[in-house]
């Protein structure tokens, strides 16, 4: 089942402002919050629609490359609806948008994880992949050798330097919350924060492991595998989840996330999912016509000339482009015919063009089959 379009799900236009967007969210979370519609599947769908949607256009970068790429731009197989995110994600996400002391902190719940102790979440990491316009075509598979850090190998990630060594949290009761009655402008609400002492875990290391010094975490790498779909262009991000940094004692690790970088290609310029090529000719070609060789992105391939062949005229080779990463389309690659002037001459040379040169068949005489400039520049980008 297709996603609906994010503006359309928190209904706002796409120049809305982030204050638009916060209040479009509130809107939709108070309504849709699983606490108010307890057993509703159809209400939390669409309150993890709204997360999902809120995330992305209040996110500068997620919010361009959505724009021009749609949900495959930004989702890359994760985001929420896609597994990427699950509910405690979702909850955890709410401190950063409504704050702590605001009244929807009560739904909300405070730290990591919705009506309990916080779970400590990895941060995110971003590499760069370089891409020939060869594996762009037709996708690729890339290992990557990813530094990031993994759970300490001496205490198991937890942090203690043995068993004993955690108490509960005195100051939460080991819930890691503290909670607190206040009157709002939609009544007296119960609201939820962090607890101080423990931060939100619940429970307090009394002898921290030695090696790690109590955080659970220490430097170390892992070879991700990532299968990246054909038709990807220059700044695209995609999303691995759970192949970020790994989470304070045995937390939940962050994503990573994959920005592509296009090499440039020796013949071939890419402009969306069309390729460029510019082919040069001798004058005796354009005029009496040939055949050549150019390079497609699966090769070479033929193509004729025809005789009185005009420069600036475009050659299209229909579906020799690249592919949607969107749709199942396919680009087309188009060639620019130059025609190459000599620069130096021989004597020889210039008697025969002197003797040509006056002949009325060369001079200029465009018909209305030889289009201008300005009609062929809007006939190639259309």
């Amino acid at each position: 089942m297709s996603k609906r379009d994010y503006y359309e799900v928190l209904g706002v236009q796409k120049n809305a402002s982030e204050a638009e967007l916060k209040k479009a969210y509130r809107q939709m979370a108070m309504k849709f919050h699983p606490d108010k519609n307890p057993g509703n599947k159809e209400a939390e769908d669409k309150f993890k629609e709204a997360a999902e949607a809120y995330d992305v256009l209040s996110t500068p970068e997620k919010k361009q490359r959505y724009d021009q790429f749609g949900h495959q731009g930004v989702n890359g197989g994760g985001g929420y609806g896609g597994g990427g995110m699950n509910m405690e994600d979702i909850f955890s996400h709410f401190g950063s948008v409504f704050g702590e002391d605001s009244p929807f902190e009560s739904f909300f719940g405070g730290g990591g994880s919705r009506g309990g102790r916080r779970v400590n979440r990895g941060s995110n990491l971003r590499i760069k992949v370089k891409l020939t316009l060869e594996e762009i075509a037709h996708g690729v598979e890339k290992k990557l050798k990813v530094n990031k850090a993994v759970g300490c190998t001496t205490c198991k990630g937890s942090g203690a330097q043995d068993g004993g060594s955690f108490h509960k949290c005195n100051t939460c009761n080991g819930s890691g919350q503290v909670h607190r009655v206040s009157n709002t402008f939609i009544g007296q609400m119960r609201t939820t924060s962090t607890c101080p002492t423990c931060h939100g875990e619940g429970q307090v290391i009394a002898n921290k492991c030695k090696t790690c010094s109590g955080s659970g975490l220490q430097h170390g790498e892992e070879i991700v595998t990532v299968n990246i779909p054909a038709g990807v262009g220059e700044g695209m991000q995609l999303t691995v989840t759970g192949k970020g940094s790994a989470g304070e004692r045995n937390g939940v690790p962050g994503d990573l996330f994959i920005v592509i970088e296009e090499e440039e290609h020796q013949h071939l310029v890419r402009e969306g999912n069309s390729l460029l090529y510019d082919l040069y000719i001798n004058f005796a070609d354009a005029a009496l016509g040939t055949s050549v060789e150019i390079p497609t992105i699966e090769g070479k391939a033929k193509i004729k000339i025809d005789a009185g062949t005009q420069a600036g005229k475009v050659l299209r080779l229909k579906g020799k482009g690249l592919p949607s990463v969107n749709s199942y389309g396919r680009g087309d690659l188009l060639v620019n015919i130059n025609v190459w002037t000599p620069q130096h001459l021989s004597s020889e040379e210039k008697k025969t063009l002197e003797h040509f040169r006056n002949s009325q068949n060369f001079k200029p005489n465009p018909g209305k089959g030889d289009k201008s400039w300005k009609e062929k520049m809007r006939e190639f980008f259309n």
